[in-house]
């Protein structure tokens, strides 16, 4: 993760499109992409072979390829990624745009199951070339549904070598906007299959310090719904104690996890071939400034882990100070941590190791630098006022800490962005004593007199359903009294309580829906106020539960759990409102929805569904059209089977829900969804758009594609106005 300086002529755009290339100012010639700070200083570090200097150096002047993964469970990914080399693929092999042979796709030779893409097509290409028009709109439809996630291939490595398992409870502390996210999700989800999701045993605490970055990653994330997610908004650094029941014994105990991603904030600079700013702004105190920040997160990182839990850190930055660094002196500090060799995952990422002595400054000009801290307090009149420490320097017992386990990505290996990752686990020292933690506080920074008391992970801690961290309890309608904990002023978030198995709505709601007892109502849960009528319900699993009925949800600042899956549909004239089953939670809510009480139909009505907004029942084929005027008022499931219609396949079943009013019907997904599905089955969007419409597509689908991870990389650097943070937000929904 990056910062990156952010102009500071903010306006509001609204609609207006993009400026044309000719007017950006970030773009450079190549001969301007030069830097003699950066060239000096990396020079000095020797991070890598002197032969290699000018290709690497080459390689970061040339734009960066345009890569995605195909995304959600690994059954759904498969299915649309045998789509993609099997149809779209081969109809780009041949493509000639003026006079020049384009290159196809082609699969990231590293990614698992070949699931990640990678192409350099110009944009001139892909508004012009109908073959690439084709894949571009397919890319982008499929996007916009949380298929497809457009992501710096480097940035995919993290996720891969936390190896989540679906039992794992997961925290990702530095999260916005989500694409290592959605790939920790898919991780959780492994055991999902094309049509229905598993409600996974573990859990994932997705955390962001950005109000508005989590809002972007709840967006993100919940294009895989899941109720073993939940999003808060803290400091990561200062990241509070989450408490839950121990398995035995009345007591609370601290939440502690399995695994841990800590993709901090950083300098990025190896992210130069598309932040071509950089090649302007840099200078070594980039990173010198980021490296406490980067150590205090990791190092909370590690209080919070289990023992032979792992850590990934990562970064997209190149420096050592940010890197080996951060991890030699989290691993003095805490000396039952250690790194682990990876060097055999992944076999086909080409991958540098560790540095294990490096040479820091605080000269601007890099006219000097040193080779221990020693050397730069007595030779630097500026080292007084500086911030570099002497864990900025290599230690004096470097080689037992093995940094060579550590990975430097670099651009000219395998064309790609700069990346660094190490891979930590816990071992605990015998008879070490525990260090004791905070209990869940506000993220304000306290003052160190004003902490309050810290408690033992392991020690007993009395249940007292009268503390205002349990206050939230569940098993409660949101029309029983509650007493509410006092909520901060600058956390404006809806409570969360769980419904009473037993409550009115809740019992109405799975009878219409024709859901079996196996549905676990007892972790259904409400977000609105105390008295008012429940327009939304969420479904969680146990852990998560768990967490909210004993922690106070404005102290951990959640603002995100489980995963919607009912919404209120008003009825027609003369008929009382109904829930019915949102199309993005009907994976989760399917199995256990009654088999007698889905409805068969086929490609033709697949057809009808997806080119009309509300089909009369008429105008379906029979046997469909008698089963559908028979249908009560309300939701119902209906299952397409694999099929072909006038040269059109669907490949796998498909199941989604449908509304069925007095005389017609409707399909119950968004209209981004139906187009993606109209088509990825029979290859046309549901209706072509006007001329006007489609300069206005265009745009959406340029923001669409931008690659979300720019957004995580350009906001880190400098404090971002309100309204541009706004309008990152909202290019990248």
């Amino acid at each position: 993760m990056s910062r990156k300086k952010r102009g500071s002529n903010n306006q509001r755009r609204g609609n207006r499109a993009p400026k044309k290339d000719e007017y950006r100012t970030d773009l450079l010639e190549k001969s301007d992409m030069k830097n003699e700070r950066f060239s000096s200083y990396y020079q000095a570090q020797n991070i890598i072979p002197e032969d290699e200097w000018e290709s690497f150096m080459d390689a970061l002047r040339t734009p960066l390829p345009t890569t995605f993964r195909v995304a959600g469970s690994r059954q759904t990914a498969n299915s649309l990624n045998a789509t993609i080399k099997d149809v779209h693929v081969p109809a780009l092999n041949d493509v000639v745009f003026e006079n020049q042979k384009i290159p196809p796709p082609v699969q990231i030779p590293w990614y698992p199951d070949g699931l990640a893409w990678q192409f350099n097509v110009p944009k001139k290409v892909l508004r012009k070339s109908p073959e690439f028009k084709k894949f571009h709109s397919f890319l982008v439809f499929e996007t916009e549904v949380g298929n497809v996630s457009r992501q710096e291939a480097v940035s995919m490595l993290p996720p891969l070598f936390l190896d989540v398992e679906p039992h794992h409870k997961v925290m990702d502390m530095c999260a916005a906007p989500g694409s290592k996210t959605a790939q920790l999700l898919e991780a959780l989800h492994a055991q999902d299959t094309l049509t229905a999701s598993s409600i996974p045993s573990g859990l994932l605490l997705a955390n962001d310090s950005d109000y508005k970055r989590t809002h972007l990653l709840i967006h993100q994330s919940a294009r895989l719904p899941s109720p073993a997610l939940m999003v808060t908004n803290l400091d990561a650094s200062n990241y509070p104690s989450i408490k839950v029941p121990a398995r035995e014994g009345n007591r609370m105990e601290q939440l502690l996890f399995d695994r841990i991603l800590c993709d901090v904030p950083c300098s990025g600079d190896g992210t130069i071939r598309k932040n071509l700013n950089i090649w302007k702004t840099w200078q070594p105190n980039d990173g010198n400034g980021l490296h406490g920040l980067q150590l205090r997160i990791l190092q909370r990182a590690m209080k919070l882990l289990k023992p032979d839990g792992r850590i990934v850190y990562s970064t997209c930055s190149l420096n050592p100070v940010e890197n080996e660094a951060v991890i030699a002196s989290a691993l003095l500090s805490t000396p039952e941590f250690h790194l682990i060799d990876v060097s055999s995952g992944l076999p086909e990422l080409k991958r540098r190791p560790g540095l294990t002595s490096w040479r820091p400054t605080s000269d601007r000009t890099v006219k000097k630098t040193y080779e221990t801290y020693e050397a730069f307090i007595a030779n630097d009149p500026q080292a007084a006022v500086t911030k570099l420490t002497p864990g900025h320097w290599p230690p004096a017992n470097v080689e037992d800490l093995h940094l060579e386990r550590c990975m430097r990505i670099y651009p000219h290996h395998q064309d790609s962005g700069g990346f660094f990752v190490a891979v930590l686990e816990r071992r605990p020292l015998a008879g070490q004593t525990k260090e004791k933690k905070r209990a869940a506080s506000s993220p304000a920074p306290v003052p160190e007199a004003k902490k309050p008391r810290l408690f033992d992970s392991t020690e007993s801690v009395p249940k007292d359903p009268s503390t205002p961290a349990a206050a939230p309890t569940g098993a409660s309608t949101p029309s029983e009294p509650q007493e509410a904990p006092a909520v901060e002023q600058s956390f404006k978030e809806m409570p969360y309580t769980f419904l009473a198995s037993e409550d009115p709505t809740l019992l109405s709601c799975i009878e219409r829906l024709h859901l079996t007892k196996d549905f676990p109502s007892s972790n259904v849960l409400v977000r609105n106020p105390e008295g008012d009528v429940v327009r939304s319900m969420y479904l969680t699993n146990d852990i998560i539960k768990s967490v909210i009925q004993n922690n106070d949800f404005t102290k951990i600042r959640l603002t995100a759990a489980g995963t919607k899956v009912f919404t209120k549909q008003e009825g027609g004239k003369g008929s009382e409102a109904q829930y019915r089953i949102l199309g993005e939670g009907l994976p989760v809510v399917l199995p256990y929805v009654d088999p007698a009480n889905i409805l068969q139909a086929n490609m033709s009505a697949l057809k009808t569904f997806v080119e009309s907004h509300y089909p009369l029942t008429t105008s379906f084929e029979e046997p469909f059209k008698t089963v559908l005027e028979g249908l009560i008022l309300g939701c119902h499931v209906v299952n397409f089977p694999p099929g072909e219609l006038d040269g059109s396949s669907l490949t796998h079943e498909l199941l989604l829900p449908i509304w069925k009013s007095g005389v017609s019907v409707s399909l119950m997904v968004d209209k981004k969804a139906k187009n993606a599905l109209s088509l990825r089955v029979f290859g046309k969007e549901v209706s072509p758009p006007k001329q006007r419409e489609k300069k206005d597509e265009e745009k959406e689908s340029d923001a669409v594609m931008a690659d979300v991870d720019e957004v995580k990389e350009d906001e880190e650097h400098q404090e971002v106005e309100a309204d541009d943070a706004e309008e990152i937000v909202v290019a990248a929904l």
